[in-house]
């Protein structure tokens, strides 16, 4: 069987949106493609007791700045140039995971993804308000009344609920979080050991001799 490579998702994780800039590069090195998995945030820390780093950082002295310089390193490293901190962190992205699904559901995955996550990261938006949201994806092309439509069934609900749940249940306690076969990483920082990962595992055996 090919080897299943995972990265779970939320759009309102700057970290995730770092670390799938540098998935293309892996995926040309590797031969693999990555599955891309929305999930919910705020239930995967509800459901583990988590909670995000600018809740986790907020009055630790030196923590928070090291974390920036970190972040930085990591900007510089993939030449990362269209980042800019959204001013209305954090956003509640339910209304955008579910479109995600919805989007999967519907067929056009790729360029709704690309549109949030260029709306949440890359000209920044207060992407939790609905009317904000529609203009958002209208500039963008995307038929997002369609997608708004879809995302409220109950189909599309389940389904962003039994990832998270999955997840949840196979380690995942933030996000970005990588399944690489059944080894899971978390952060943007392991994508190294990601990469890693997946060429041990794809590797062919060498062959024994008589």
């Amino acid at each position: 069987m090919p080897l299943k490579v995972e990265f779970q998702f939320d759009f309102g994780s700057p970290n995730a949106y770092l670390a799938e800039v540098a998935i293309p590069g892996i995926e040309r090195r590797t031969g693999v493609k990555f599955e891309y998995v929305p999930v919910l945030l705020g239930g995967i820390y509800k459901a583990t007791g988590n909670m995000s780093p600018f809740d986790s950082l907020r009055g630790i002295k030196n923590k928070p700045e090291y974390q920036a310089l970190e972040t930085q390193r990591f900007i510089r490293r993939h030449n990362i140039t269209k980042f800019r901190q959204n001013p209305f962190f954090p956003v509640n992205t339910l209304m955008l995971m579910r479109g995600a699904v919805a989007a999967q559901f519907e067929g056009v995955f790729e360029p709704y993804f690309r549109a949030a996550y260029h709306h949440m990261w890359e000209e920044p938006k207060k992407m939790d308000d609905l009317e904000i949201v529609r203009n958002a994806f209208i500039s963008s092309g995307i038929d997002i009344d369609r997608l708004i439509a879809r995302a409220q069934q109950d189909d599309v609900k389940k389904r962003l609920i039994d990832l998270t749940n999955d997840a949840v249940s196979r380690g995942a306690f933030g996000s970005p979080t990588f399944f690489v076969g059944k080894e899971m990483f978390f952060g943007k920082d392991q994508l190294r050991d990601v990469e890693d990962s997946i060429v041990e595992q794809t590797r062919k055996p060498v062959p024994k001799t008589a």
